[in-house]
């Protein structure tokens, strides 16, 4: 198993030194162990996460949901593939609402048969997505 130092993983990273002490000061990410001099060593699946926190950053979550998130994941079962694509669900149903939440301005502009015909367009996707999501968890009860 591979192990990084602080200055390492923010090198393999490209992150500072300063952001991963933070991170880890949050929660967010945590070293694997100390070394015989007492200097924090973190594993490869850190590297990862911090890939993740980088991500779900440029998607403008705050450092308190993406702890939030974390901690879910964490916590998540052994079945890290149902667990992974529920996660990923979850985050792109987020990023919907945030993409919705944008458009109301113009949707509010429309005129009642331009808006009928939108509503029109959206529905059977959205209700195909909840079927589907549905399917899902009845098939693959959580744990």
């Amino acid at each position: 198993m591979t192990l990084y130092r602080i200055g390492e993983l923010a090198k393999a990273s490209s992150l500072s030194e300063r952001t991963i002490d933070y991170y880890t000061k949050l929660g967010l990410i945590a070293p694997e162990s100390r070394s015989m001099k007492n200097y924090r060593l973190y594993s490869h699946e850190t590297l990862t996460a911090l890939e993740r926190i980088n991500q779900l950053k440029q998607e403008k979550f705050s450092l308190e949901e993406i702890k939030s998130m974390m901690d879910k994941w964490n916590a998540a079962a052994p079945e890290a593939d149902v667990s992974d694509k529920l996660v990923e669900l979850e985050l792109q149903m987020q990023r919907l609402e945030r993409e919705v939440k944008a458009l109301e301005p113009m949707i509010s502009g429309l005129k009642p048969v331009q808006a009928r015909r939108a509503l029109a367009a959206l529905i059977p996707q959205g209700v195909a997505c909840m079927e589907a999501i549905k399917l899902l968890l009845t098939q693959n009860p959580p744990m």
